[in-house]
């Protein structure tokens, strides 16, 4: 899937500021790491957290770019989200993150790891723009 003129003015950026919904519409931001893969952007998160089940629940989601606080400092832009569950993709959105993250990334792996939350990751796909 060719990438969006949206997700290549991410292409550069550390974090997004992801605004899930709740069913009342209300929105709650999170700013996270994400890496582009097939025109898509992929998060990595625990897959307990409010902000999965939101996505399984409602699907709307919306993008901007962020610094590591949150701020936003780009446009905001609609899109889809989803939990996966292929396993093959999970291991390209994996790798797509270490790349993109390096020692930062290993350093979260090994830290989830060593205090058993590595099992209860959720992968994220968003289809934005």
């Amino acid at each position: 899937m060719p990438e969006s003129r949206a997700v290549k003015k991410l292409a550069n950026e550390s974090y997004v500021n992801l605004a899930t919904f709740r069913r009342n519409g209300a929105a709650v931001e999170t700013p996270v790491w994400f890496a582009i893969l097939d025109g898509k952007l992929y998060v990595v998160t625990d897959g307990t957290s409010a902000k999965v089940k939101r996505i399984r629940a409602t699907k709307k989601v919306r993008v901007a770019p962020c610094n590591a606080w949150g701020r936003v400092t780009g446009d905001w832009v609609d899109g889809t989200g989803r939990t996966l569950a292929d396993k093959k993709l999970i291991q390209r959105a994996h790798a797509a993150l270490q790349e993109k993250y390096g020692w930062q990334m290993w350093l979260l792996d090994s830290t989830s790891q060593l205090f058993g939350r590595i099992g209860r990751r959720a992968y994220l796909e968003l289809a934005i723009g």
